[in-house]
């Protein structure tokens, strides 16, 4: 039986995209090996594509938050987690999970998506637009990934247009991964805040949007200001991240960018594969379990590496490249078994082939070289130049790491940007998995 002395989190050098190396070395000796933990718990660890998507269709293994008492970086020692409150229903099993899951699901109408598709796009072009007026260089993070899923989010909850610079400006230092300890728990009690409040105004002048509609059922003002801080939590980070490091993944592999133009919704699908950017989730085995030939004891902590299942040979011909399936096929991969957006109903279907005009190639990026191209008018005489090479940023703050993420990874810098294929992606990134909250105290 292999066992890993410890969970690793470094990323090899020169792969920014891959798994840290001791991930891909365990898958090697079976799809499940031993772990211990820095307070003695000896737990294990997924790296198969097949046995973690079995464990995640698993109800034996659960994912209350109250028995995540074991975390692959930090001793929590003595501390009783407490039970995720009402509403955040990604740390609860059934019946508390359903009770919140159900009725968010019906509200992700085809009409909704439409709209949202359609706003979607208008919203990715207008930050394309203003990074094109802005001049050559740009910061792909803080002008266009993060601020696209902050805005949508809002147009899900419905935030008034006078509050969203206030709201966006306490997503980014909650969610963000870059403040400091007290500015981090000052945003995250000012979004509490902020959502008991919109909850209150939806009760009292309910409007079009996801949070006015579950207003008609049995949930109580407490139960939907969790369920809005998990449509925050789960929908910010992830997309921001994947809009960024998908775009510096196409940079670095030019020969891909062809597989967007030709089917954007599989390149995408592959692209979310890739990366993985929600790398890890935990169960707790309920029961005795048999996997794999081992005997997973009640009471254990399991750790799903999605990021390293998703590059399992054994599903995948390249894992360590992106190789979009053949038009009109979905390509494989690892998602909870409840996304928090349900993912057929929350899709845009058919955003790219309703996308404002032709989707155009990625300027190649190498660093230093002046690029043309970007829209498709004839003589725009455009430039875009790479000032410096793209400069890929893992930030880590384990003390707030989830119970789903061990690590995250952000792009920090790519000047090298292309409208249309942005549209594309943007108006696709609606049922990425999610990410838990970061709260103020040391748990999970």
């Amino acid at each position: 039986m292999h066992t890993l002395p410890s969970m690793p989190t470094e990323r090899p050098s020169g792969c920014p995209f891959d798994p840290p190396r001791e991930l891909l070395e365990a898958r090697e000796h079976g799809p499940i090996s031993r772990l211990p933990f820095p307070d003695g718990h000896q737990g294990w660890l997924v790296t198969g594509f097949d046995l973690a998507r079995q464990i995640l269709a698993d109800s034996r293994f659960s994912s209350r938050r109250e028995l995540m008492r074991h975390h692959p970086l930090i001793d929590y020692g003595d501390i009783e987690v407490p039970e995720a409150p009402p509403g955040e229903f990604l740390l609860m099993d059934e019946p508390r999970h359903g009770r919140y899951r159900k009725p968010l699901v019906g509200k992700f109408t085809v009409r909704r998506m439409r709209q949202l598709t359609e706003r979607v796009e208008q919203i990715t072009a207008e930050h394309l637009d203003a990074m094109e007026q802005a001049g050559p260089g740009a910061d792909l993070v803080t002008a266009f990934a993060k601020p696209i899923p902050a805005m949508v989010i809002c147009e899900l909850l419905g935030v008034p247009y006078e509050d969203r610079d206030r709201f966006q400006e306490n997503i980014d230092a909650f969610l963000g991964g870059e403040a400091g300890d007290d500015e981090l728990i000052a945003a995250y009690a000012a979004t509490q805040q902020y959502l008991a409040e919109l909850v209150a105004a939806k009760r009292a002048h309910p409007t079009d949007d996801v949070l006015s509609d579950l207003l008609d059922g049995d949930l109580t003002d407490e139960e939907l200001q969790g369920m809005a801080l998990i449509l925050l939590s789960a929908g910010f980070d992830t997309t921001a991240n994947m809009l960024a490091l998908g775009t510096f993944a196409l940079l670095r592999n030019p020969g891909q960018v062809a597989a967007l133009h030709a089917d954007p919704a599989s390149a995408v699908e592959e692209l979310l594969r890739y990366l993985s950017v929600a790398k890890q989730f935990f169960r707790v085995a309920l029961e005795d379990v048999e996997l794999a030939g081992h005997t997973i004891e009640a009471g254990t902590t399991v750790i799903l590496s999605l990021s390293t299942a998703n590059r399992d040979p054994d599903r995948f011909p390249d894992p360590p490249h992106p190789r979009p399936a053949p038009p009109g096929r979905r390509p494989p991969r690892l998602q909870p078994r409840h996304p928090p957006v349900p993912g057929a109903a929350a899709r845009p279907r058919g955003a790219a082939g309703r996308l404002p005009r032709t989707v155009q190639p990625l300027p190649d990026a190498a660093p230093g070289r002046t690029l043309r191209g970007g829209r498709p008018a004839a003589g725009d005489g455009r430039h875009l130049r790479r000032q410096e090479p793209a400069r890929h940023l893992v930030t880590r703050r384990p003390r707030y790491q989830s119970t789903q993420t061990a690590s995250r990874a952000r792009v920090a810098t790519c000047n090298a940007i292309d409208k249309p294929a942005m549209v594309s992606m943007g108006s696709r990134q609606m049922s990425t998995p999610g990410r838990r909250r970061r709260g103020a105290a040391p748990f999970p």
